[in-house]
């Protein structure tokens, strides 16, 4: 099963070299892991204060800056693994330094018809031009619900035709939708002991509901793909510029 793990934490907490250890401890996870095959990509991201949000109304772009969700523990960084299961993951995901400063969020992939495969994009890469960006997808489920399976699928189609447009422009690294926020599962250590809940890291009416990785020229060019995603006029966009690891010695990929 494939996971995704979305670390959060207190940004104030970290010293620059308590960060740097952090990555580094969190990459040698990442580098047994893929001696297992079970590693797809990692990163962390560039500060909070980088992030925005877009929503598509009426036909218009509303972008404002800031995180979708205003919340103590921000979103630093995100894994993609090829676990056993979720006993598993949960194993993994205690193992990782987030998990004793903050939490560690995991939600399993929902597999979509249509999607062009990913792109390894091994950490450090640089690309000419390009700077490489998550794109996290928050929606109202109930609201889905309602609109019935037909909206869904209609949307999901789209999304997958999007991320084609994509590839076909070589700006495509990853995406996938999750399955529904109540198949959360968040990660705590504290003390040594490990505490795992159900349920997502954030009680909020729009939860998250897929997400993009996207090589693009600008922060604006970003936001413009951000805006042309379905999610974006049922919901909001978050958009983020990823960590660049290049500093660190690793052989990880970003996608």
């Amino acid at each position: 099963m494939k996971y995704l793990f979305l670390m959060y934490g207190a940004e104030g907490l970290w010293t620059d070299d308590g960060r740097r250890d952090c990555m580094a401890e969190s990459l040698g996870v990442c580098d047994e892991l893929a001696a297992r095959g079970q590693f797809l990509a990692t990163s962390p991201l560039q500060s909070v204060t980088t992030a925005a949000t877009v929503r598509v109304r009426g036909g218009q772009a509303l972008v404002t800056d800031g995180p979708f969700a205003e919340t103590t523990e921000q979103l630093g960084g995100y894994f993609l693994l090829d676990l056993p299961d979720l006993d598993e993951a949960i194993a993994v995901a205690a193992r990782l330094p987030q998990a004793r400063n903050g939490t560690v969020e995991i939600r399993p992939l929902l597999a979509l018809d249509g999607l062009p495969p990913s792109r390894p994009f091994p950490a450090g890469t640089r690309v000419p031009g390009l700077t490489p960006f998550l794109l996290l997808c928050y929606h109202d489920e109930s609201a889905w619900q309602a609109a019935g399976p037909d909206a869904h699928r209609e949307a999901m189609t789209e999304a997958a035709a999007r991320c084609r447009e994509l590839s076909d422009a070589g700006r495509y690294l990853n995406s996938s939708p999750l399955h529904p926020a109540a198949t959360a599962t968040c990660v705590r250590v504290r003390g040594g002991h490990r505490a795992v809940t159900d349920g997502p890291f954030a009680e909020t009416r729009e939860v998250l509901g897929g997400f993009y990785v996207v090589l693009a020229e600008s922060r604006d060019a970003a936001l413009g793909d951000a805006a042309r995603q379905p999610g974006a006029r049922h919901g909001a966009v978050e958009v983020r510029p990823l960590f660049d690891l290049s500093g660190l010695h690793t052989s990880v990929s970003i996608s």
